[in-house]
């Protein structure tokens, strides 16, 4: 189950693509690594213990695929066995590049359990004793594993097709959608109002609250704008193929809505404490929205789960895997960092540099995040541009492709369902839509309008999936790296160093910025669920223990843990949108009545600049 679990977990928080590039083979393990002492033992000892007891169970949970269907061989008998037509490989002989793309993939997150169920206990034990750290790299690497033969690959190729969903996934896009109808399509009708609005258009002097829309916006920009945008769009057309990056900017339209949804509430529900500090967030709309509803123990009970989640995550995803993945990256271009000791000094640099921005709260936070995640996406986006010109008469064929395969009977893992899925997955993953992160970062923003900077947010996914991550996707197409073998921030780098050569430089700058951003905007979501569970006098313990798992996340590698609180975070969604769901209600009456307003003209929209006017 462990291996089963932490493979999942990774594949969905991307724990290691970056550290995989440097990693040694078992080989080199065994000749080069000295005997274990007693901190490489501890450091196993809790891996293990975090993956049996806690990963373990709440993976099979939280991620339980929801299959749809699961089509075995018609014939499993010895005649079919021994069948002449499977002798030479058939029907693996006839897959497509894409489904044989999928069926690996498939064999290298399945564990041996499940692996069992499809071509029995033998082949699967030989597949899993025989299988790489990292995964087989071609499909050849299976076929030379004895006890496999061609009935089992043919097995592998039927069942890899199966089309399964975690759960988390569906519920995430039930909400999308479902908010998406409820609000009228407010992704839509309020998209320009809301560039107007981070544009300062509708300020007022006497609007309470911490910092600006902008402010806001780019907090949480930067918490979700990282690596899924890098290497999770590249394992996204690596696996489904070009028609993903379709799906994952459908599945972003929807998600809008969801931002919209938690940000106002989050506003609606927001409090401040006698040193004018705001706090908001689903932990407190859960609370007292869901009370005055009547709910109030249900609300108690979803709200104090919410917040613990969200500590934990905030230690792990938020800050222990964002500076591991810094670390590895860094180390493997300069050999500086390369060392224990380089790995520690880059975890306190990196701990230094946090410190000097968290202990300042969220308005510091703020000045920082508007400056950085302008820089880090338009140097990205700008990288990506100069690739799409450099290829500028491959764009047709590209969008064919990614319009093509989103929608052709043949795609992989089941058809279009299956790249469908493919899409949704990373998109979800990648913006946050509905897990309700978000909200805690927009319930400091200056206004006396909770609609106003809900329709704000509602810019997140769009930057985030549609901006960055199509970019991403469109330069890995055009390039055709995605054919190339290689997986996550390697098919990313390997694009972009066609084009720009020497990239993983800049490259590693943005992973280093992508993390410290997001370092900074999880310590503040940390910190408030925190003080939401034990008041205001555990803000400052909060962010001192913060800053001691950055450092620990620079010189350790403890991947049950990370995942653990990869998959905290990703809890927070269960009870956000069912809170969400049953305070629809109000959102609507509240949305309605601003709508009525602006349209009305009764709200006042101000210049943003001197020569304008004011």
């Amino acid at each position: 189950m462990n291996v089963s679990v932490v493979r999942i977990a990774r594949s969905i928080a991307l724990v290691g693509l970056v550290a995989a590039q440097t990693a040694p083979t078992s080989a080199q393990a065994t000749a080069e690594t000295p005997e274990p002492g007693f901190a490489e033992n501890l450091q196993k000892g809790v891996d293990e213990f975090f993956g049996e007891w806690i990963v373990g169970p709440m993976a099979s949970v939280l991620f339980f695929d929801i299959v749809f269907w699961d089509t075995p061989p018609a014939h499993d008998d010895a005649a079919a066995r021994d069948g002449a037509n499977l002798r030479d490989g058939e029907p693996l002989a006839h897959a497509s590049d894409n489904d044989r793309g999928w069926m690996l993939s498939a064999v290298n997150r399945f564990d041996e359990a499940k692996l069992a169920g499809m071509v029995g206990a033998d082949a699967a034990a030989a597949i899993v004793a025989a299988r790489p750290t990292e995964g087989f790299a071609a499909i050849g690497d299976i076929d030379s594993i004895e006890g496999v033969g061609a009935w089992e690959r043919h097995l592998l190729w039927a069942h890899a097709n199966a089309l399964s969903i975690p759960f988390i996934v569906l519920w995430l896009v039930f909400g999308a959608i479902f908010f998406t109808v409820r609000y009228g399509f407010i992704s839509i009708r309020g998209f320009r109002h809301a560039i107007a609005v981070t544009r300062g258009h509708y300020d007022a002097p006497e609007d309470h609250g911490e910092v600006s829309h902008f402010q806001a916006l780019s907090s949480a920009l930067s918490a979700t704008v990282g690596l899924g945008n890098i290497a999770g769009v590249a394992v996204a057309v690596g696996i489904g193929g070009p028609g993903a990056v379709l799906w994952m900017m459908i599945a972003a339209f929807f998600g809008m809505s969801s931002k919209f949804s938690e940000c106002t509430l989050g506003l609606l529900y927001r409090e401040t404490d006698a040193k004018g500090n705001v706090s908001g967030g689903p932990m407190r709309y859960l609370d007292k929205g869901l009370a005055e509803m009547g709910l109030g123990k249900l609300g108690k009970v979803l709200a104090i789960g919410f917040a613990i989640m969200c500590v934990g995550g905030s230690f792990g995803g938020g800050n222990m895997f964002q500076a591991n993945q810094a670390t590895a990256q860094i180390s493997s271009v300069v050999p500086l960092f390369a060392s224990s000791g380089g790995k520690l000094a880059f975890g306190i640099a990196l701990a230094l540099l946090t410190g000097a921005v968290i202990i300042g709260g969220i308005k510091r936070i703020g000045r920082v995040a508007e400056l950085i995640v302008p820089f880090m996406c338009g140097v990205y986006v700008l990288a990506g541009l100069a690739v799409v010109v450099m290829h500028a008469s491959d764009i047709p064929m590209a969008f064919g492709k990614i319009f093509g395969e989103a929608f052709s009977p043949m795609a992989v893992g089941g058809g279009v369902l299956g790249v469908l899925v493919v899409g949704f997955q990373r998109a979800a993953f990648s913006n946050e839509a509905g897990v309700g992160s978000a909200s805690i970062a927009h319930s400091a923003a200056t206004t006396n309008e909770p609609v106003r900077e809900g329709i704000v947010a509602l810019l997140e996914p769009f930057i985030d999936t549609v901006i960055v991550c199509t970019m991403t996707g469109l330069v890995v197409v055009i390039t055709g790296t995605y054919q190339s073998g290689l997986e996550g921030v390697e098919m990313t780098s390997r694009a972009f160093d066609t084009v720009i050569p020497g990239f993983k430089y800049v490259l590693t700058a943005t992973v280093v910025l992508f993390a410290y951003s997001t370092m900074i905007s999880w310590s503040y979501y940390g910190e408030r669920c925190c003080t939401f569970l034990f008041g205001t006098a555990s803000s400052m313990p909060y962010r001192v223990v913060f800053l001691a798992f950055t450092v620990l996340g620079s010189i350790l590698e403890l991947g049950n843990v990370i995942a653990f609180s990869d998959l905290m975070i990703l809890g927070m969604a269960f009870p956000n949108i069912l809170g969400m769901l049953l305070l629809s209600g109000k959102v609507r009456e509240r949305l309605d009545d601003y709508w009525s307003r602006l349209k009305a003209g009764s709200m006042t929209k101000r210049a943003t600049t001197p020569k304008a006017g004011a």
